[in-house]
């Protein structure tokens, strides 16, 4: 096992691995930009080492002044989070070469799955379902337009090195398909250095479902049941429960032994996620996988009651897992809570927290590396906690969400909170009636006046 392990990360999830680790018995190292000075991961960590000012570039994606941090302080290990170097594959080679087990999948599965062209012809040969589109990737625009024709349109451009929704656009027609052509290309160029596109059949009114998988170093892969994720903004998740509303029996079958036959394509070590798109037949298609632990990972760890940190660093230690699926006995949803104003395009909204009181009571917990006086600085995501609750059933999830959300209290700077209040009232959310698109024309009313 593990004698020290050095968290290449911030904020939530690195307080959250901190306290993993205390629980076990080894010993942590947080790094931190002087932007994160006073963040708690900083505090409770067993040593902090500074790695550079604000700018992600010069910190928190610094791969010389990380290694440096781990060697002086004597780390045998490196947990990546999410987010940042999470599923950056020379940094997992660089650990590899200074003999720093990196906490998650190897350089070579992390590449394989990395860029999504590589990932969807891995998955084909695996016998996974996968949306019809382009044969790697599309080197023009007659080409993507042949492509598009053929397969019939709506169709999505993706960026093969995309995440996040960057480099993605929807062609509804023929005539608009070399203004988005040009568009997606240049946003994936400046967003991650790569201008690579391939195009997919785009499933209307589709369901976002992923599983996570664990894989061990014997070749053992089990799957740890579905989050559903379809209630996202501009591709980014806001909230995620678990169970899906929309799965049944037999299509979790179908889909756990898909995502296991993923894993196993690729002989995955450590936690992942398969994502799948689900249409309203439930027909469902590979869309891509994650190499890192998700943010929503709380969501499943809650419902099967397994804290998946743990067995992350269990299995980069060598230690082989069960192999046993699991399906939820119980119900849980999380909602992000973003510093960003929802009443105003869900703008950012950095600065100090000048109170602070989060929910409690059974069934409730919070995941968070802030408090009242904290300053939120403007360089990073603007999530700034989770807010999970459990229940024996998905009405009484909801309506202990409700509880919960009303015991929030974060003053100072804009937040979520009132969205997920206004989502929680809904009737078409609260019946499972939605799909990714849902939001689109969500109504969010006026503000609730200050109290």
């Amino acid at each position: 096992m593990f004698k020290k392990i050095l968290i290449a990360n911030r904020g939530e999830i690195a307080l959250r691995i901190i306290r993993t680790c205390r629980e076990m018995g080894i010993r942590t190292v947080a790094i931190y930009s002087t932007a994160d000075k006073d963040s708690l991961h900083v505090r409770f960590a067993d040593e902090a080492v500074c790695i550079g000012p604000p700018a992600s570039a010069e910190s928190y994606l610094n791969i010389p002044k990380i290694m440096a941090a781990a060697e002086i302080t004597n780390a045998d290990g490196i947990h990546p989070g999410y987010g940042f170097l999470a599923e950056n594959a020379d940094f997992a080679e660089v650990c590899q070469q200074y003999d720093i087990k990196f906490i998650g999948p190897t350089p070579d599965q992390i590449r394989k799955m990395g860029d999504k062209v590589t990932a969807k012809e891995t998955m084909i040969k695996a016998g996974v379902p996968v949306v019809p589109g382009s044969d790697g990737l599309v080197k023009d625009v007659k080409h993507g337009k042949k492509i598009s024709a053929d397969i019939g349109y709506p169709v999505i451009i993706k960026a093969t090195a995309g995440g996040g929704g960057k480099g993605m656009r929807i062609v509804w027609k023929d005539e608009e398909f070399e203004t988005q052509w040009d568009s997606a290309r240049k946003e994936a160029k400046a967003s991650f250095g790569n201008d690579g596109i391939y195009i997919e059949k785009f499933v209307e009114e589709p369901r976002h479902i992923e599983f996570q998988i664990a894989g061990d170093q014997d070749g053992n892969v089990c799957h740890l049941s579905e989050r559903e994720c379809s209630i996202q903004r501009r591709h980014q998740k806001l909230l995620e429960e678990s169970p899906s509303p929309f799965m049944t029996d037999e299509l979790r079958q179908k889909m756990g032994d898909a995502s296991i036959l993923a894993g196993k394509a690729i002989n995955y070590e450590g936690v992942g996620t398969v994502e799948f798109l689900v249409d309203k037949y439930r027909n469902f298609y590979f869309m891509e996988m994650n190499t890192r632990i998700q943010v929503e990972h709380p969501v499943t760890e809650e419902v099967i009651d397994h804290d998946l940190i743990k067995e992350q660093i269990k299995i980069a230690a060598g230690i082989p897992i069960t192999g046993e699926n699991y399906i939820p006995t119980l119900h849980a949803i999380e909602c992000r809570i973003n510093a960003e104003d929802p009443y105003n395009n869900f703008r950012p909204s950095p600065g100090k927290i000048t109170s602070f009181h989060s929910s409690k009571g059974h069934g409730v917990r919070v995941d968070t590396h802030v408090y009242a006086g904290y300053l939120i600085p403007p360089y990073y995501d603007s999530m700034i906690a989770k807010l999970i609750c459990r229940a024996q059933t998905r009405e009484e999830c909801i309506t202990k969400m409700e509880r919960a959300l009303d015991e929030f209290i974060i003053e100072g700077v804009k937040t979520t909170i009132p969205f997920h209040k206004k989502l929680m009232q809904d009737e078409k959310f609260r019946s499972g009636d939605f799909h990714t698109g849902f939001l689109n024309d969500f109504d969010l009313g006026e503000p609730e006046p200050d109290k």
